[in-house]
């Protein structure tokens, strides 16, 4: 119950258990879409999808500002690959709020003038890039630390006793295909929040993909890859270990 309450008081664990019901309510809306006898059902599913939609929005007023104060932090960073790729990444993100800020307060009645689709259009321009650059991070840090572990004697060692467990492998291609994914592995094992890192922004990708017409899913798909990555946001908040950093 600790636990719970630590999230809902923080601005970020509500709008991510908002997320996570919007999307499970949206998934089971989509498996339930063709059952004749659930359609009441099924339209009380898509209205709260909706009203937690324009919910959040609300929740994520000011959210460019802590985006903008991750980009001045992500410039002082050493290392220029992370630099370059937090600096970018939290700049896209600040914009996508800004967009998405201005598309709450247009539907609000608050401002005119606001061409809906062509600005909701930028903020999942946004929104793609800010993944794409997070993604790139994420692949960056990865082969850092399969390049640590690679010069690792003892881990060496474990390697070769595990590809020698199968001699009778005469292709030269498989050993190296299984020596590779053993490193993968077990990097990504020694650091589980690149794993939920990556992945999270993987199925976030599915997202401004299917807004902007670049690759077309189902909501079905949409809304099972929008759940996963709440899910895994509020993990790393229940357990700030499996947080990324930086």
């Amino acid at each position: 119950m600790d636990v719970l309450i630590n999230v809902i008081n923080q601005s970020q664990g509500r709008d991510r258990i908002f997320r996570a019901t919007q999307y499970a309510c949206a998934l089971c809306a989509h498996v339930l879409r063709n059952n004749c006898e659930q359609k009441d059902l099924v339209d009380k599913l898509k209205s709260l999808e909706a009203n937690l939609s324009a919910g959040r929005k609300l929740l994520r007023l000011g959210n460019a500002v802590s985006a903008i104060e991750a980009a001045k932090r992500a410039v002082r960073l050493s290392d220029r690959v992370l630099c370059l790729c937090l600096t970018t990444a939290n700049i896209n993100r600040a914009l996508y709020f800004i967009f998405d800020n201005a598309l709450w307060a247009r539907n609000a009645g608050l401002v005119r003038g606001i061409d809906k689709e062509r600005w909701s259009a930028n903020a999942s321009r946004c929104y793609l890039l800010s993944l794409i650059t997070s993604l790139t991070r994420d692949v960056y840090v990865i082969s850092q630390l399969m390049v640590h572990r690679a010069r690792d004697q003892h881990f060496r060692q474990k390697m070769d006793a595990h590809l020698n467990q199968s001699p009778e492998v005469v292709d030269v291609i498989i050993p190296q295909l299984d020596a590779f994914l053993f490193l993968l592995l077990h990097s990504l094992k020694s650091q589980p929040s690149v794993f939920l890192d990556t992945i999270k922004n993987v199925c976030d990708l599915s997202l401004p993909l299917d807004k902007l017409g670049i690759y077309k899913s189902n909501n079905g798909v949409v809304a099972f890859c929008g759940l996963v990555s709440s899910l895994i946001g509020i993990v790393t908040l229940i357990h700030p270990k499996l947080r990324i950093q930086p």
